[in-house]
């Protein structure tokens, strides 16, 4: 019941979501809600499925393995079930602003989510990329014909202004992270999927986005909410992307794969060893927010010299 109402804290949503997930009478689902009438395993079964809950961890079996889990959604056309599940990550992120001592990180050699939503062609690029190298298609489709929908734009918009209400957030980048995406960009332009003129927008995003990241630099904060925001270039390149949440109400980790996808656990213990391991990873950093200016321009400098090559 608890992980129920993580979930849906409203009981008429979760009553509502029950009743469609399960095929049952709205009475049915108050009875089972008020505890008169338990969930029969084949419910409980459905329910984790759909609503990725680890049984395992739910009733404390220590099997000695960590058990990870993937959301795959569709990016291009999300269902509606895909669409709840990313606006319950919204609202998930948006309720940590009551928990001052919530900490965010990430580790990454391509740019985050938590930047690109905000920038449409950015955004657009890292799915039209994704469908090239994992998507199955039968035929290549250019940058051009590459939609996202209007549902998940919007979605995107909300994540990216959710994600500054965080109260504490890491970012260690690669130090190559804007050549990698520029190299990506010239091989695409090369082989005629981007046009000239897709190709200036995608680079004064790019220029936008670099302008914002050095007020955040500059500050050590987002300039919409002024929470707490470090910036760091790591010294030893880092091979994909790492992040977890650590706050009173939920811990979880991530590792980020084939590039849209993410692998994660709740397990207290995984999710502690990750902070630890990535903690560590400042050792072979730089810190470029408020302290190190030298280090900041340097970085920044290079960043847009190598996008005049565009």
């Amino acid at each position: 019941m608890e992980e129920l109402h993580k979930k849906y804290p409203k009981r008429t949503q979760l009553s509502k979501e029950l009743i469609d997930l399960l095929f049952i009478e709205r009475e049915a689902v108050y009875r089972r809600l008020r505890r008169e009438v338990m969930f029969p395993v084949n419910e409980i079964v459905k329910i984790a499925i759909a609503w990725n809950i680890s049984l395992d961890e739910l009733i404390g079996i220590n099997s000695g393995q960590v058990s990870f889990q993937m959301q795959m959604i569709n990016y291009i056309n999300p269902s509606e079930e895909e669409l709840n599940y990313l606006r319950y990550v919204v609202q998930s992120i948006n309720s940590l602003q009551n928990h001052p001592h919530t900490e965010f990180m990430d580790i990454c050699n391509k740019l985050p989510r938590q930047f690109l939503a905000g920038y449409k062609l950015l955004n657009q690029f890292y799915l039209f990329k994704w469908i090239y190298q994992y998507g199955n298609e039968k035929e290549i489709v250019p940058f051009s014909k590459v939609i996202i929908s209007k549902e998940k734009q919007e979605l995107d918009e909300a994540y990216y202004q959710a994600i500054k209400n965080v109260p504490n957030s890491n970012f260690i980048f690669d130090s190559r992270i804007f050549e990698y995406l520029i190299n990506n960009i010239k091989y695409f332009y090369a082989i005629k999927m981007i046009t000239d003129q897709e190709k200036d927008q995608i680079k004064n995003e790019l220029i936008e986005l670099l302008g914002y990241l050095m007020e955040i630099a500059v500050n050590g904060c987002y300039p919409e909410t002024h929470n707490k925001v470090n910036l760091y270039i790591s010294q030893l390149s880092i091979d994909t992307n790492y992040s977890y949440t650590f706050s009173p109400e939920a811990n979880i980790c991530f590792i980020h794969a084939f590039e849209k996808f993410d692998i994660y656990t709740f397990n207290t213990e995984m999710v502690i060893n990750f902070k630890k391991w990535m903690q560590l990873k400042k050792r072979s950093s730089v810190q470029i927010s408020e302290v190190d200016e030298r280090s900041r321009i340097e970085f920044f400098t290079k960043q847009y010299q190598l996008l005049e090559s565009l």
